[in-house]
Order: C-alpha cells, then sequence, then structure tokens
C-alpha cells in the first residue's frame, strides 16, 4: 500500500477575480508546468500552517488561517515515487504584500478558463472545474 503525500495549494484570487499560479522552477520535478501556491504539509502541521508558510516561503505573503476556506482536493498516484498524493484546495482572498517568485519560476494572474489551457500537473487539473463553477 502506498504512503499517502498531503500537499495544501491555494488558488488566490485578486480582486478582479484572477488566479494566480506559479511555474515550476528548472531543477524540479515537473519543470515548467505551472500550479496552484502551496506544498507538502509537514509532520505536526495543519493544512492551513503549511499554507502560511508555503506563501511566505514562496512568494513573500502573508496570510491568516481565517482567510483559507477550504473548496476541494485531488487523489493521485504520485508521478514522482510510490506515494498516493492528497491535494488539498484552498481559496484566498486576502493577505498581505505582493506576491513575487522567492523560489524560482514565474508568476501569472490568469482567468480561471484560462487554466484549462496551461500545462499543469495532472493533480491540479481536477481542481480547474470546481473553480470554475465557484467563480
Amino acid at each position: 500500500m502506498a504512503a499517502l503525500l498531503h500537499v495544501a495549494a491555494v488558488a488566490l484570487i485578486d480582486a478582479d477575480g484572477r488566479v494566480l499560479v506559479q511555474q515550476r522552477p528548472e531543477g524540479k520535478p515537473a519543470a515548467g508546468l505551472w500550479e496552484f501556491p502551496g506544498g507538502k504539509i509537514e509532520a505536526g502541521e495543519t493544512p492551513e500552517q503549511a499554507l502560511i508558510r508555503e506563501l511566505q516561503e514562496e512568494l513573500g505573503i502573508d496570510t491568516e488561517a481565517a482567510c483559507l476556506a477550504p473548496a476541494t482536493f485531488a487523489s493521485e498516484p504520485s508521478d514522482h515515487s510510490d506515494r498516493h498524493l492528497v491535494l488539498l484546495l484552498y481559496v484566498c482572498r486576502k493577505w498581505r504584500g505582493v506576491p513575487r517568485p522567492l523560489e524560482g519560476g514565474a508568476l501569472r494572474w490568469v482567468r480561471v478558463a484560462e487554466l484549462y489551457g496551461l500545462a499543469m500537473p495532472k493533480p491540479d487539473r481536477p481542481l480547474i472545474g470546481l473553480l470554475d463553477a465557484l467563480l
């Protein structure tokens, strides 16, 4: 039986209803693909704590757990290991600071409909439909 890999990700939504995606940097698995910001949930962390930490590390922005609304999840075998990925997606409309790519890669604000045309990791793709329905 595969071990579970829990990952928390967030759809940051700006005042114009656009979603922030980041491009995976060179040298990382799935380099060049666009994804929702986030990362692995470390031992002892809640998904919200992991997202707050990841947003600070990756984008240099701050938010609160109360600003993270659970939206949906995806469950997929991991492409890069024998683990099974459980990807929890949150929606966030309030944060402090201006997102910038601190760990490389690029950032883009896109309309939800544009997500369908982006090269994204397999686990992120099923999440687009829900965002489309929400926004």
